[in-house]
């Protein structure tokens, strides 16, 4: 079998850990570009595709030096359709609230998730919605959640180059560590040089008010609901909420809950274990 191996697979199965890490460092912008295409050919010789999101908050592509997507140029994803582009994606998103969940690598299918050690949060979560045509068009998954600074989670998917399987136990035993170590390392790397983890000040801090409210948009509810559950008028809700999103530097009101959440805001669970009654 090995005899039948590409070339570059059996020199990729050569390298040590550290040469691998050196290949995915990103120390400028400019390294971009090709710390991404090293991390793709080094998922592709393990049967793997490479999909990355560096905030679940943000619908912004990863980008190289020029502004050219990652997912679309170097991972070869459609331009559009993906699960980083569907609307909300980070709050309602089983796979986005899974890694809110844990900073370990895991792989689902439609069945449950699946990590190195029992997680009660991961258990709760419904996974068959994390196989639905809007999300990824994929039968089983690894994930490597990233969080970094100041809240900010990203998530990074790695489904089989072979769409028609179900099980990745053992893919996952033999890549899951070494696919977070590389994805830590890249997705660290990238946040740094793109100065992004710097937007919320450490200072910034939400009243009791506004944290009420965003717990519950984070499940859902409208501003009426909220109002009528807090006995408060719509127009105060919505005070409380732009308050928010303002000392938090977000664009809407989804953004917000899951900023909130992320900086730990809204509960262990993100606010997503609250009833609806």
């Amino acid at each position: 079998m090995n005899s039948q191996m590409p070339e570059n697979s059996r020199l990729e199965g050569a390298l040590s850990l550290d040469e691998l890490l050196e290949q995915v460092t990103i120390s400028r912008v400019e390294d971009i570009r090709t710390a991404a295409e090293n991390l793709n050919r080094i998922a592709t010789v393990r049967g793997m595709r490479v999909a990355l999101h560096d905030d679940i908050a943000s619908q912004k592509p990863m980008t190289d030096a020029n502004g050219n997507s990652l997912n679309g140029q170097v991972f070869k994803w459609a331009t559009s359709g993906q699960w980083w582009d569907h609307p909300r994606f980070g709050s309602f998103s089983p796979i986005m609230r899974a890694c809110l969940c844990t900073n370990e690598p895991f792989w689902c299918n439609a069945q449950g998730i699946y990590g190195y050690q029992k997680n009660k949060n991961l258990d709760r979560i419904d996974a068959t919605a994390c196989f639905s045509a809007e999300e990824c068009n994929m039968r089983t998954l690894i994930i490597v959640p990233v969080h970094l600074p100041f809240g900010q989670v990203s998530a990074n998917v790695f489904p089989l180059v072979d769409a028609t399987l179900d099980n990745l136990t053992e893919n996952f035993e033999q890549y899951g560590l070494l696919l977070g170590t590389l994805t830590r390392r890249f997705i660290s790397n990238y946040v740094s040089v793109k100065s992004n983890s710097d937007r919320i000040s450490p200072e910034c801090t939400l009243s009791n008010r506004e944290v009420e409210c965003l717990i519950l948009v984070a499940v859902g509810k409208t501003d009426t609901e909220i109002g009528a559950t807090l006995l408060l008028c719509r127009s105060t809700i919505r005070f409380h909420i732009r308050n928010a999103a303002a000392k938090l530097g977000t664009g809407n009101r989804t953004q917000t809950a899951v900023i909130a959440a992320q900086l730990g805001y809204l509960g262990a669970n993100g606010g997503y274990t609250i009833s609806d009654g």
